[in-house]
């Protein structure tokens, strides 16, 4: 088999390597089995982006874009052993793949979901609540969010060709910004062939993926502040690019994912014995030995009560680790991506060694890099333990003589992605959150509480925040709709509520009322229009109905039962209606009975009780379509905006409904 020729995708055409292309060695053999570099026209791929693939993704809605990933996930997962079978050349194992490739294929399923579930089927996004800026509620603001008009560049590790693609990839095309990837070039043949599966789907936009595999030549050059860079690497490579002027000219927007010397601290709790001990034991084997500890996420530091237990109790795990040809089942360690990389931990290495004792130094065939566990016994006085990243399987012991001594070990790291902490004492576990928290991304706890459903010290989920301040970038990925953010203008609009209204495609109270007709509980869900409103009659509250509700529900507090005790409570004139008794009765106003397209009542947002309700007055609602959110093909979720006023025009309460419409 001869040399691959690893290719580009550019401006809508493939583009093989050129004379400047760069060997891709095999990870386990060390022959060139692949090149990849071409000269590209950087121009235009920006272009071909901005003008082709940025107005297609902002044609479709949110929920467009989440059901365009939710496909293209699916397509993925029916694809998997092709990318398994070629991403053992990096030198990854089978439990590796699982990490990265349906790692990177479930964190795309977990943006669909939640672009979904948490953002409109619109091409608006609201970013908080409406802002009063006015007395008489006339003039008002609040903050929305559109797509960036620019490219979202995503320069890629090598440790996750896969995974590192989607999690950046994701929610870069829910915003609606199309997106130029950059694949670390040792292991880019895997990104390749994943980026030729999703093209070929053809679920995507023309324009919205293209795919550099080589140098960037001057793309970085090209950028300005409707564009975003998000890279993970080194800080010194983060550092570089940064520089760029035409980076901090535009102030364009660089997230940054990069060198992290995350520890992991052993309660003072967690004796030898103890399931806690044994947890962090565990875990501390894996995040040492997977992807041969290639991973920015890897327990660099172990910090604990007393060393010897701990450094004795984890060689004898990591003297069982079966390292060798990541292709054959029983290999629980593989390969190293290259013979250069092999060369810089060995570096790196040998460096930690010059404050702390190698106490463990494991076996393995050649061309493969063994576990190595290093105990500092000054860590105080150290300097590189805590400044020195060795990417690959190398970790080191310290002691701390208590919880804030544990705490300033953890923070000369000087800023991590990742912190864990094993124990079951809940007031270490607070002391720990309140001293650590300011330097570590994400702190994880674990006990025998949690343990059986934890998903790893290690694992970065697309629901949390990936990242961390200081040293590890200051950069946040993933996390949510928190990470679709980075690819959007949040901009604060002000006008009046019929400006907002129509603006957000979400009705504001004060704008305009559209006369609903019939009764709106008797419309399909894509008739009803935003502000469509019914006003009923009015309906009169007895002090029978009080105590009838009182008896009924047990609900017998004094306020509603007892009149010379309300009248001394200074929120009440006397006896009042039970909250929830108007809320009844408000649905017994606007209910319409019969079957129809209201298929479920899902729930009540935003209660508010504004004004007592007492024997004798008279209550009626307003209710008006606030927003619509299409959920799939058979229904969709309304929010009306009901309203409570009594004979006075006071609003006793106010609230926002969940209904589930049929189409």
């Amino acid at each position: 088999m001869g040399v691959q020729k690893i290719k580009s995708f550019a401006a809508g055409a493939w583009v093989a390597p050129d004379a400047g292309a760069r060997p891709i060695e095999h990870a386990v053999t060390g022959a060139v089995m692949a090149e990849a570099g071409a000269a590209l026209d950087m121009g235009a791929m920006l272009d071909h982006a901005r003008n082709v693939g940025g107005p297609a993704l902002r044609a479709l809605t949110f929920h467009d874009r989440a059901r365009m990933l939710k496909a293209l996930a699916m397509y993925l997962s029916e694809r998997k052993d092709p990318l398994y079978d070629l991403s053992f050349n990096t030198g990854a194992t089978q439990k590796d793949h699982l990490i990265d490739i349906d790692g990177g294929i479930g964190a795309t399923f977990v943006f669909a979901s939640k672009g979904r579930r948490e953002m409109p089927d619109a091409q608006v996004y609201l970013d908080g609540p409406v802002e009063q800026l006015s007395r008489s509620g006339t003039f008002l603001g609040r903050h929305i969010a559109v797509p960036k008009r620019g490219v979202a560049v995503h320069i890629n590790a090598f440790n996750f060709p896969v995974w590192g693609m989607m999690e950046k990839l994701a929610p870069a095309l829910l915003a609606g910004m199309p997106c130029i990837v950059k694949p670390a070039t040792a292991t880019c043949y895997v990104t390749e062939l994943a980026v030729r599966m999703m093209l070929e789907s053809g679920l995507l936009p023309e324009g919205a993926l293209q795919l550099i595999c080589g140098g960037t030549g001057d793309l970085l050059d090209r950028l300005g502040g409707q564009d975003v860079v998000s890279f993970t690497g080194s800080a010194q490579t983060a550092a570089m690019l940064k520089a760029t002027p035409s980076i901090l000219a535009g102030s364009v927007p660089f997230i940054a994912e990069q060198d992290s010397l995350n520890a992991a601290i052993l309660g003072p709790d967690a004796a030898p014995g103890s399931p806690e001990f044994d947890i962090f034991i565990k875990e501390a084997t894996r995040e040492i030995t997977v992807k041969a500890g290639q991973k920015c996420t890897a327990m660099r530091r172990l910090i604990v009560p007393d060393p010897a237990p701990v450094i004795e109790a984890l060689s004898a795990r990591l003297a069982g680790v079966r390292i060798g040809d990541p292709r054959s089942s029983d290999t629980q360690m593989g390969a190293i991506v290259s013979a250069s990389q092999r060369d810089d931990v060995a570096a790196k290495a040998a460096i930690i060694a010059t404050e702390a004792a190698l106490v463990f130094d494991g076996s393995a065939p050649e061309g493969f890099v063994a576990p190595r566990l290093f105990h500092c016994a000054d860590p105080d006085a150290a300097q590189q333990v805590h400044a020195v990243e060795a990417f690959g399987p190398v970790s080191t012991v310290m002691g701390y003589r208590d919880l804030d001594h544990a705490a300033e070990l953890a923070n000369r790291g000087e800023g991590s992605l990742v912190a864990s902490v094993f124990t079951r004492d809940p007031d270490a576990a607070r002391h720990l959150a309140i001293e650590t928290a300011s330097h570590h991304g994400r702190l994880y706890f674990n006990n025998r509480d949690s343990a059986k459903e934890a998903t790893g010290h290690g694992s970065p989920l697309p629901h949390m925040v990936h990242g961390g301040p200081g040293r590890a970038g200051g950069g946040e990925e993933q996390g949510g709709i928190r990470g679709v953010m980075h690819y959007m203008q949040r901009t604060a609009v002000q006008g009046s509520p019929d400006i907002l209204t129509a603006v957000a495609g979400d009705w504001v109270p004060g704008a305009q009322e559209i006369d609903a007709g019939e009764h709106p509980f008797r419309r399909a869900f894509d008739t009803l229009q935003i502000g469509e409103t019914i006003h009923t009659a009015p309906r009169v509250v007895t002090l029978e109905d009080i105590e009838h509700f009182a008896h009924f529900t047990g609900d017998t507090f004094y306020g509603h039962m007892d009149e010379e005790a309300a009248a001394a409570n200074p929120f009440f004139p006397g006896r009042v209606a039970h909250g929830y008794l108007l809320l009844s009765f408000a649905a017994g106003l606007f209910v319409d009975p019969d079957p129809g397209p209201v298929l479920a009542n899902t729930g009540l947002d935003n209660l508010r009780f504004m004004s007592p309700v007492s024997p004798g007055d008279a209550i009626k609602a307003r209710l008006t379509v606030k927003r619509k959110t299409g959920r799939n093909e058979e229904y969709g979720e309304v929010r009306w905006h009901v309203t409570l006023t009594n004979q006075d025009g006071e609003i006793c309460a106010e609230y926002e409904l969940l209904t589930m419409n049929s189409y």
